[in-house]
């Protein structure tokens, strides 16, 4: 190699190690806002008639999805948790349980949808990575509520006032992985799909950020 080879070269390396740096700053920033944007939706959770008191719907999964599309999925799941690392910080009711679960819930939606999209783009792969999210949520919280989050919980009350619960609302529930197929499943299928329409919905306004995000990290 010559000395004009060498030098060429050098800088190129140079220059892409800058780009690098550069794109890895604009996410870090992205993740960093939507992490607290997050956050603050989580605290504006919304009760559902048909749960048990203890299990809540909110929107704090929209921003994570965000960020998995704009930036690349590992960002997303890297908003899903911090999101929950700043909710325990700042007033978790469930001394980090509740967020163990909420983390692995809202990981496996994001990568599953902001993946998809990436590979398929437009609606349509915001329809079909939503729904395949919402699929993967419910996957993933049924083996993470049964085996982690609830023998976490039983720790602090009996297992019988957490099946009290389901049973108030359906007396045939008797059991946990009942309880868990009747009313966490499909709470968290609807709980996707719902941030699914709202991401489609609002893909007008959305659509063009994604676009100059990824610009943004790709220059």
């Amino acid at each position: 190699m010559n000395d004009t080879e060498y030098s060429g070269g050098a800088e190129n390396g140079r220059r892409n190690g800058k780009n690098t740096g550069r794109r890895v700053l604009f996410a870090s920033v992205l993740t960093a806002i939507m992490s607290a944007l997050a956050v603050v939706l989580m605290k504006l959770e919304i009760s559902v008639p048909i749960m048990p008191a203890f299990i809540k719907f909110d929107f704090s999964d929209f921003p994570a999805m965000f960020t998995g599309i704009a930036a690349g999925p590992l960002w997303g799941v890297l908003v899903c948790l911090l999101k929950n690392l700043l909710h325990i910080v700042f007033g978790s009711t469930t001394g980090g349980i509740g967020e163990i679960a909420n983390f692995a819930i809202g990981a496996a939606y994001v990568l599953t949808a902001s993946l998809i999209y990436r590979k398929t783009g437009g609606r349509k792969g915001m329809l079909i990575g939503g729904a395949a999210g919402s699929v993967a949520m419910a996957a993933v919280a049924y083996p993470v509520n049964l085996f982690v989050v609830y023998p976490l919980y039983m720790k602090f009350m009996p297992l019988q006032s957490i099946i009290d619960a389901y049973s108030a609302i359906n007396p045939a529930v008797t059991g946990l992985p009942q309880a868990l197929l009747v009313f966490n499943t499909p709470f968290n299928v609807i709980k996707g799909v719902i941030l699914t329409v709202v991401a489609i919905l609002t893909y007008s306004v959305t659509k063009p950020l994604f676009e100059l995000i990824e610009k943004k990290i790709r220059s």
